[in-house]
């Protein structure tokens, strides 16, 4: 596809030179826009390509596409193109300049969504029913004509394919042995080992577990320290029990990145090594870790393949695997779970873990928030109230109860976990403030702590910051000190042999996990491009951190595009090190759980250093010490969900740094949707 724009002149860069009525003038406009910087050049080059396969395509198909590609790019799916056609400043959120533009061409197009609509139809370009042929239209109409959803073709294709295979899965009730069910689930979750659960509550674990043995997939969403993976283990044990032939279990482990798929395995056999000292003989769960293997991230378990978005494993070469537990659900996008969704064989079981209130993926789509869209309400039939009675001895209180008409297959297997063990403290006060929208709660539990736990810094300037990642703070001295210490305190017999190399590396790894800066942004002083310059600077000032070149032992890596020839993919975070004993080269150093993978550092073509990263880029990590830098002009970057998630990523201390007062304020207030039509 040829969306090169380079060959078109620009004469005139105002609307009133222009007759917008026009095509060639919409196009015009709109490059004209991209130069400003309001539209991205993708987004004014995907109209103008448009126009060349349609020369007759309307004003209002022009519009759509450019603005439908930018949406794209913000993490939509689709175009809602009722408020597009009434409200287009909502939809855009563009500056003042731009708005007054904006309005001026809108005067110019339909003035009713009807008119809009049929300026689409008339176009061979866009597919405006699913009865239409399918002759392979790049656009794609959807939903009722009161609410019409405008989509790229590859979007609606994945959406109706996750839908149907969600719908199909959910839908499919296992016949479950429920007294043998019962008498499993009482030895999992008996209260003598969880002396914390109340008898008089639901145990929503528990009652997760169960649920997971009625239909092929699972949901289960909580937030942080609510016990989505320690509820996992037990049930892949529930699984393995109940077998007729447990020793051919397929288990495989996967999540979006390598740093919570090592998380996710870890955590997993924490739980199940527990597990195998309290049921003795009964249950070999021995046998049943040593079979897993190593959890993946999602690209490596799907095999991606160099410079194409295709997988090895796909709907014609199915996944060799029994049961998929996938953490971190929320950062999946809708590409990837429609790709997953249908490399799974149809017998096998996909359990889904992740907290619906974080930030979505980067890329388009929120399937976990729209999966989990009723999960607080439950919804639960008569059906699924009386098999986890029978089967898990729980009684679902009548608030979470729907009958038949008000419930769908779905939420009979989506489970949310509601009592958190981890974030009772000032953190999880701190975190439910922000996810329920109460800004004076959130700052008067930062500014009335007294113990160092939260912190927020009046009036901070870009030196506050690199005194924090230098020395720490009082109440919380974890920072960047700590791993460099012991980088330069290495002993002769770390050098000289292997067992005592390795347990360094290890210790230079965990000690950099003490503290992390996070970013909202990567541009400007408080992005992340910025202060990774600045600590590196301010820590080779301190004396503590050498840099010479581009590479040298110290400097933390995370990897920024997959590499499976390497064993290396997008957001796996490492650190540079002095090779093993008798080598001179640099490597860098991942440890997943407890094992280590090194790569020379001269492979290593897509990568940045890593002082500093982004919330996304820090979902399925914890660190002890969390800064979370808000950055003056954040603008729709600031939301509820990334300062949600950059709270729950510390677990013992959080510091907030506001590049200007007010800024947590408004992201409490700006609480983030992205336009979907997936609905299962």
């Amino acid at each position: 596809m040829n969306t090169s724009t380079s060959t078109r002149e620009l004469p005139v860069t105002s609307l009133n030179e222009l007759t917008p009525s026009q095509p060639d003038d919409i196009l015009t406009l709109l490059l004209t826009w991209s130069d400003k910087g309001w539209l991205r050049r993708l987004d004014s080059a995907m109209a103008t390509f448009m126009q060349e396969l349609d020369t007759s395509a309307s004003p209002a198909l022009l519009v759509s596409t450019a603005v439908l590609v930018q949406m794209e790019g913000r993490g939509h799916t689709c175009l809602p193109l009722r408020l597009l056609v009434n409200s287009p400043n909502e939809v855009l959120a563009w500056p003042s300049p731009a708005q007054a533009e904006l309005q001026a061409l809108w005067t110019t197009l339909p003035n009713h969504l009807v008119d809009w609509l049929a300026a689409l139809r008339a176009s061979p370009l866009l597919r405006s029913s699913e009865s239409q042929p399918d002759q392979g239209q790049p656009l794609v109409l959807s939903g009722a004509d009161e609410d019409p959803l405008l989509y790229l073709r590859r979007y609606w294709l994945d959406e109706q394919q996750v839908a149907k295979e969600v719908r199909q899965r959910c839908a499919s009730i296992y016949p479950v042995d429920e007294p043998l069910a019962a008498k499993w689930l009482d030895r999992l979750f008996d209260l003598a080992a969880n002396p914390s659960a109340d008898q008089k509550d639901v145990d929503w674990q528990k009652l997760a577990c169960a649920v997971a043995l009625r239909a092929s997939l699972t949901v289960i969403t909580g937030g942080p320290g609510t016990g989505k993976t320690y509820t996992a283990a037990r049930l892949l044990a529930l699984l393995f029990a109940m077998s007729d032939e447990p020793q051919r279990l397929r288990v495989a482990l996967a999540a979006p990145t390598g740093k919570a798929a090592a998380r996710l395995r870890q955590s997993i056999d924490f739980s199940l090594k527990e597990l195998s000292a309290r049921l003795g003989d009964d249950l070999d769960l021995v046998a049943l870790t040593q079979r897993m293997g190593a959890a993946r991230t999602l690209h490596s378990l799907l095999g991606a393949r160099i410079d194409t978005r295709h997988f090895r494993f796909n709907a014609s070469n199915l996944l060799d695997i029994d049961i998929l537990i996938v953490d971190e659900a929320s950062m999946i996008h809708l590409e990837m779970m429609s790709a997953l969704l249908r490399a799974m064989p149809s017998g096998s079981r996909m359990i889904l873990l992740g907290d619906k209130d974080q930030l979505a993926s980067v890329e388009a789509g929120a399937v976990l928030g729209d999966l989990c869209r009723n999960a607080a309400q439950g919804r639960y039939n008569p059906e699924t109230a009386l098999f986890v009675q029978a089967s898990a001895g729980q009684t679902l209180p009548l608030e979470f109860l729907a009958d038949t008409t008000q419930t769908t297959p779905l939420a009979q297997q989506t489970v949310m976990l509601r009592q958190s063990r981890r974030f009772g403290g000032l953190i999880g006060q701190l975190a439910l403030a922000v996810n329920e929208g109460q800004c004076d709660e959130a700052q008067r539990l930062i500014v009335t702590d007294s113990t160092g736990i939260l912190q927020s810094t009046p009036h901070p300037t870009v030196n506050t910051l690199l005194e924090l990642a230098v020395k720490g703070r009082a109440g919380a001295p974890a920072c960047y000190a700590d791993y460099l210490q012991l980088l330069n305190a290495r002993t002769k017999g770390a050098a000289e042999q292997t067992e005592l190399h390795e347990a360094w590396v290890k210790s230079v790894l965990l000690a950099f996990e003490r503290f992390r800066i996070l970013c909202a942004v990567h541009d400007g002083d408080w992005g992340t491009h910025g202060l990774n310059s600045s600590v590196q600077r301010a820590l080779a000032q301190a004396g503590l951190l050498k840099p010479r070149g581009e590479w040298f032992a110290g400097r933390p890596i995370m990897v920024t595009r997959n590499d499976p020839e390497i064993g290396v993919f997008n957001g796996d975070v490492g650190m540079t090190l002095p090779g093993p004993p008798g080598s001179t080269a640099l490597k860098a150093y991942f440890l997943d759980g407890e094992s280590l993978r090194s790569v020379g550092v001269s492979r290593l073509a897509h990568v940045e250093t890593a002082f500093a990263m982004t919330v996304h880029k820090s979902q399925g990590s914890e660190f002890l010490h969390t800064a979370l830098v808000l950055p003056q002009g954040g603008g729709k970057v600031l939301t509820r969900e990334l300062i949600y998630t950059g709270i729950t990523r510390a677990r013992e201390r959080f510091t907030l740094i506001e590049a200007e007062e007010g800024l947590l304020r408004l992201g409490i207030q700006r609480k983030s949707q992205r336009a979907s039509g997936l609905c299962v």
